[in-house]
């Protein structure tokens, strides 16, 4: 696990150590940063589910502005906060010990370009994660939310301003792309 390119390029991230999260490979981060590529730049990233933030870290090497990484695990926590160290970027980031669904019902920031949902698999909590941000103050009217999930999560979501636009299947591992729909 690794940070791709940018600013942080070959720096080797740090695991969660255990068993309780699951980092995307570099494989599937390498083919998500080439389609995300033209909308980093001075982008505000929200990363959650955050685990050891290998992609938030890689959008802040690619030249995103910010980057806010929400995480309830202590142990993702440290992780989270030595990589930023180990990187030199934590001076845009922001880590919050959070429930991730406390965190967007209380949301009152500035709204976030991208945002990336990673959730532990086989719960639902990645369908609830993006209903939750559908209509929400947290996504930009022009905003992209992406949800890394196994493909046999999937399921198709009623949503009324986010529209599924594209999906990207790397072995075990599902992109699905929602674009905002603004009013």
């Amino acid at each position: 696990m690794r940070v791709i390119t940018g600013k942080a390029k070959g720096r080797r991230l740090y695991a969660v150590p255990g068993d309780s999260t699951r980092p995307v490979t570099d494989r599937v981060k390498v083919s998500l940063f080439n389609i995300l590529s033209g909308d980093l730049p001075e982008a505000r990233f929200l990363d959650l589910f955050a685990g050891t933030g290998g992609v938030g870290i890689e959008a802040l090497s690619q030249g995103a502005a910010r980057a806010v990484f929400v995480e309830r695990e202590v142990r993702a926590l440290a992780t989270i906060r030595r990589n930023l160290e180990l990187t030199q970027l934590a001076d845009r980031a922001q880590v919050l010990r959070r429930d991730v669904f406390k965190f967007l019902e209380t949301y009152a920031g500035q709204p976030f370009d991208i945002v990336y949902v990673a959730p532990p698999q086989y719960q639902g909590l990645w369908a609830r994660t993006v209903r939750a941000l559908d209509g929400s103050r947290v996504v930009a009217p022009d905003g992209l939310v992406v949800a890394q999930i196994h493909p046999r999560e999937y399921e198709p979501l009623e949503l009324v301003h986010l529209c599924l636009t594209d999906q990207r299947k790397y072995g075990s591992t599902l992109l699905c792309f929602y674009e905002a729909n603004p009013g």
